[in-house]
Order: structure tokens, then sequence, then C-alpha cells
């Protein structure tokens, strides 16, 4: 069981879901069936949810691979609050304000730091492996 990805990967989801619900409730408020409708707080939205969407899956997937490879709890631990933390800001960004700079700022650090650093954590364990 990799317990430790599946926590984050849980939490994300929950966020996730929420950003979902934010895209498709104000699609209903401002009747937008489809794309952003030229509708500056539809794109800000949809592009906090779809940002998600491309960077969590991967890093779920590395912090997954650390974890079967048996890396430390503690690094397993903080990337995964990194990116929590880092998506949580980013979404709050995008999707509940107009234009909140620092939540953005922080959020995309603290994302490519958990990319970085579980990309590096994952080369690092294959290499090994490899012998």
């Amino acid at each position: 069981m990799i317990a430790i990805t599946s926590l984050y990967a849980g939490l994300l989801a929950l966020w996730f879901l929420v950003l979902s619900i934010r895209v498709i409730q104000y699609r209903g408020t401002a009747k937008i069936n489809v794309g952003d409708g030229g509708d500056p707080t539809m794109l800000r939205r949809i592009r906090g949810h779809a940002n998600f969407a491309e960077y969590v899956p991967l890093i779920l997937l590395l912090m997954a691979l650390l974890e079967l490879g048996h890396a430390s709890v503690y690094v397993l631990h903080g990337l995964g609050a990194t990116l929590l933390v880092g998506r949580l800001l980013h979404g709050i960004s995008f999707s509940f304000t107009d234009y909140w700079m620092p939540g953005r700022f922080v959020g995309v650090i603290l994302t490519f730091l958990a990319l970085l650093v579980a990309g590096g954590l994952c080369a690092l364990q294959g290499l090994r492996a490899l012998g």
C-alpha cells in the first residue's frame, strides 16, 4: 500500500472537486455553455482547474514511485505537503479571487519545487536500480 501518496491524492482530489464545482457553478451563473465565453472570470476558473490537472497527476505518480521504492516518509510528506499547499494557494488565486498574485506566485513555486525534487529523486532511484 502506498499510504502517504494515497493520503495526498485523496486530499488533492477533494480540492480538484472544489475547483470543478467552481467552474460548473460559474457556467450556470454566466450562462456560458462551452469555453470561456470571453468572460475573464470564467477563463480564470478554467485555467485554475486545468493547471491543477496538468501538474498534479505527474507529481503524484512520481511520489507513488518513490514510495514504492521505499523513500523516506519525511521526504514523501514534504513533497505531498508542498504540492498540496501549492495547489491550494494557486487554486484560491484563480478560482476565488479576481487577482491574488502572491497566491499564484507562491503556488507555482511550491508546485515546481515538488516537481523538481520528486523528478530528481525518481531519476536517482532509477539510476541506483540500474546499478
